[in-house]
């Protein structure tokens, strides 16, 4: 795998367009995929499952998800 082939939190934030902070609670989610590694630096992804997972759930539903006993 080449070094362009794996984004961290910072390169995810610039690719779907958004802060840190969101792109960082993005990856928290449990439907994110895993990462490859935890580097020192932070975690790190392939590119190509952060660009699934942003053309499989991107944009998210306006408001917040729904409690489990509300559905």
């Amino acid at each position: 795998m080449a070094p362009e082939d794996v984004v961290g939190v910072s390169e995810i934030a610039e690719f779907y367009g958004v802060p840190k902070r969101t792109a960082a609670r993005y990856v928290d989610r449990d439907d994110f995929p895993e990462p490859l590694a935890r580097l020192a630096s932070g975690r790190v992804w392939a590119r190509a499952a952060a660009e699934a997972w942003k053309r499989d759930h991107l944009p998210l539903p306006p408001g917040r998800p729904r409690k489990e006993e509300d559905q």
